[in-house]
C-alpha cells in the first residue's frame, strides 16, 4: 500500500441564512473570500495534489472552482453533506421539538438529532446514518488504495463523520467534532503502512492574520 495524505476541505460559507437545503447551497461572498484566500495559501506552499473531488452540491463546486488549482475537479455524490434541514423537519414531526433559532439553539439541537438518527428514530430520513457513514468511509479507503495526496472539498458533516469513524465516536461525538469545524478549514489524514493518523484537525493558516480573524466562520 502506498504512502498517501487525504486533505479534506469543507465549503466555504454557505448562504447562511436558509431554512432548506436548495437556498442553504451556494456560497456567500463572504465564502467564495475564504475559498480564493485558501486557493492563494495553498499555492504559496507550492502543495501539489495527484486528484481534487468534490461532491455535487453548488457549494462544494463553488468552492473548488474558487481554489483556482491547476487540477481538473472531480464529482463524486459521496462526498455529499447529509441534508440536516430534511433531518431536522423529521425530528421535529417526531418529536414537537421547535427548530433552532439561534446558534445556541443550533449547538444544542444537533447532538439530540444525531442521537435519534443513529437510533433509527427518524422514519422518513433520506439516509440512514450507518449509510452516511459507509459511503464517504468507501471514498476514503479508495483514496488511500491510489495513494498520493488527494484534496477533498465536502462539508463538515462529512469530515466530522470521518473523524468520528477514525476515533470510534458516537453520534453525540460525532456531533462535538463537527460543531466547530470552520468554513474553509484543513484536515488531514497521514497513511503509511495501513496505518491511518489524523494528523490535523480545524486548520484556517490562510485566516489566522489579524485583518482576517472576522472570516473564521462556522455557519
Amino acid at each position: 500500500m502506498s504512502q498517501c495524505e487525504i486533505i479534506l476541505i469543507r465549503h466555504g460559507q454557505a448562504n447562511t441564512g436558509a431554512k432548506d437545503e436548495e437556498s442553504y447551497d451556494k456560497l456567500s461572498s463572504m465564502g467564495h473570500q475564504q475559498s480564493a484566500w485558501l486557493g492563494d495559501y495553498l499555492r504559496a506552499q507550492g502543495t501539489e495534489f495527484d486528484r481534487v473531488i468534490c461532491g455535487n452540491l453548488r457549494r462544494h463546486q463553488e468552492t473548488a472552482a474558487g481554489l483556482g488549482l491547476p487540477q481538473s475537479i472531480e464529482i463524486d455524490h459521496r462526498v455529499n453533506e447529509l441534508r440536516y434541514f430534511d433531518l431536522a423537519q423529521e425530528y421535529q414531526a417526531q418529536t414537537r421539538k421547535p427548530l433552532p433559532s439561534s446558534a445556541e439553539e443550533f449547538a444544542q439541537h444537533v447532538p439530540q438529532l444525531f442521537t435519534a438518527w443513529h437510533a433509527g428514530q427518524l422514519d422518513n430520513a433520506h439516509e440512514s446514518y450507518r449509510s452516511f457513514a459507509d459511503r464517504f468511509g468507501q471514498v476514503m479507503s479508495e483514496l488511500t488504495e491510489l495513494g498520493g495526496r488527494s484534496l477533498v472539498v465536502t462539508s463538515g458533516g462529512v469530515i466530522g463523520m470521518a473523524i468520528a469513524r477514525h476515533l470510534s465516536l458516537g453520534p453525540e461525538g460525532f456531533a462535538q467534532v463537527m460543531l466547530p469545524i470552520h468554513n474553509s478549514s484543513i484536515h488531514r489524514f497521514s497513511i503509511a503502512q495501513g496505518v491511518t493518523q489524523m494528523a490535523s484537525y480545524n486548520g484556517t493558516p490562510h485566516l489566522d492574520a489579524s485583518d482576517r480573524r472576522h472570516a473564521r466562520t462556522v455557519i
